[in-house]
């Protein structure tokens, strides 16, 4: 489970903000819109085989470039 403390100095709102940014790092909410729905493994396959190709070609035309 996430949480952090709220220190004797510090208001809510810093403490909403230093626990929002620690889920952003620890990945909870990506990995929470991720399981929203289900996906097909075939739909899961074409979106890493997309996200391939995309990676591939930014590599591709950063070489070109220097």
């Amino acid at each position: 489970m996430t949480g952090v403390y709220v220190r004797d100095d510090e208001s809510f709102e810093k403490a909403l903000r230093r626990f929002n940014k620690f889920c952003e790092k620890a990945g909870i909410l990506s990995d929470y819109k991720k399981h929203q729905h289900f996906e097909k493994p075939s739909e899961t396959k074409k979106r890493k085989l997309a996200a391939a190709r995309r990676k591939s070609r930014r590599a591709k035309l950063m070489e070109n470039n220097y």
